[in-house]
């Protein structure tokens, strides 16, 4: 997140970093992804490790935990170089609490490379590269910590109520009132998108383990053709599908990745989880806008997320 957490105490990172054997002489926030908030700690002889601070509000901490534990096993176990894990504490735990009930703090290496940003869009020769990491990773047997990631939207009763209940006015912030109106007159697009996500998804599909979001923003390009994935918060069982459309753009992505796997995509499948995306999406950005908020950076930016999204759902519908 661009905006650092207002309610939480940065005094706490020290003393839960010594839990990893780290004596932070420097502790700089860095104002990147959207979700969790991050810091990059260095020890005084130049090594660096990278600290996220998860509101486990959003996401529970025995989940995340299981999300954590199953990239750090997929990463030493497994031996897939490819996935940046969080390190082990001195008791072995890779998540640990910073306070009794919303925050909780990882820590990974901290990997040099050029990291992508969601929007863009990879050539060919990248997706490719992608492509036979996905690969690998789909094939690789599950850790028993691995969580199921099944279909069904978060959000979707509380997307539903909104859509539902106009009479009362949003109050939480500046974009209530513009989100309240504009959900309102898409209102009829999502429900005619929840309706073909419904059709979609009654259909029985194989499940593998799956990064979840293998979008640019969570890439690293560390050299040549080293790539890495970070951001393993949302690993979990679910169909392919679920990683590859995002990255598959042409038959060429799909038949490589068909011949690498022996499993040939599915086209529904991949529709399900592109409208699964933008879908979630609306939901998270109507929560937001319901609850207080500011004029910041991070809330322009899901009101932009909020107005390209339900755009995008009505060139589909």
């Amino acid at each position: 997140m661009r905006d650092r957490p207002d309610d939480f105490d940065e005094g706490l990172l020290r003393p839960a970093l010594s839990e990893w054997g780290i004596e932070a002489g420097t502790l700089d926030y860095a104002p990147v992804g959207f979700g969790d908030f991050h810091w990059v700690a260095g020890e005084r002889g130049g090594r660096r490790w990278f600290v996220t601070v998860a509101d486990v509000r959003r996401q529970t901490f025995d989940g995340l935990g299981l999300a954590m534990e199953t990239a750090a096993t997929l990463r030493v176990d497994a031996g897939l170089g490819f996935v940046v894990a969080p390190l082990r504490a001195s008791d072995g735990a890779t998540l640990r609490r910073l306070d009794r009930h919303q925050y909780a703090m990882s820590v990974f290496p901290y990997e040099e490379g050029t990291p992508g940003d969601f929007g863009d869009e990879l050539p060919a020769t990248e997706r490719a590269l992608v492509i036979d990491l996905l690969a690998e990773l789909h094939a690789t047997p599950p850790p028993l910590s691995t969580p199921d990631r099944p279909l069904e939207l978060s959000l979707r009763a509380a997307l539903e109520q909104a859509l539902r209940d106009t009479s009362l006015p949003w109050l939480g912030g500046p974009y209530s009132a513009p989100a309240q109106e504009l959900l309102a007159d898409r209102a009829g697009v999502v429900r005619r998108r929840l309706e073909e996500f419904d059709r979609l998804a009654d259909k029985p599909r194989e499940p593998v383990v799956t990064h979840g979001e293998p979008h640019p923003g969570n890439l690293l390009r560390a050299g040549g053709e080293r790539r890495l994935l970070v951001d393993w918060d949302t690993v979990g069982m679910a169909a392919p599908e679920r990683d590859l459309w995002l990255v598959a753009r042409d038959d060429t992505d799909l038949a490589r990745y068909a011949d690498a796997t022996g499993r040939r995509p599915d086209r529904d499948t991949l529709a399900l989880y592109r409208l699964r995306w933008a879908l979630d999406d609306v939901a998270e950005f109507v929560e937001w806008f319901r609850a207080p908020h500011g004029r910041t950076p991070d809330a322009e930016s899901a009101w932009e997320g909020l107005t390209g999204t339900l755009a995008q759902l009505a060139e589909g519908a």
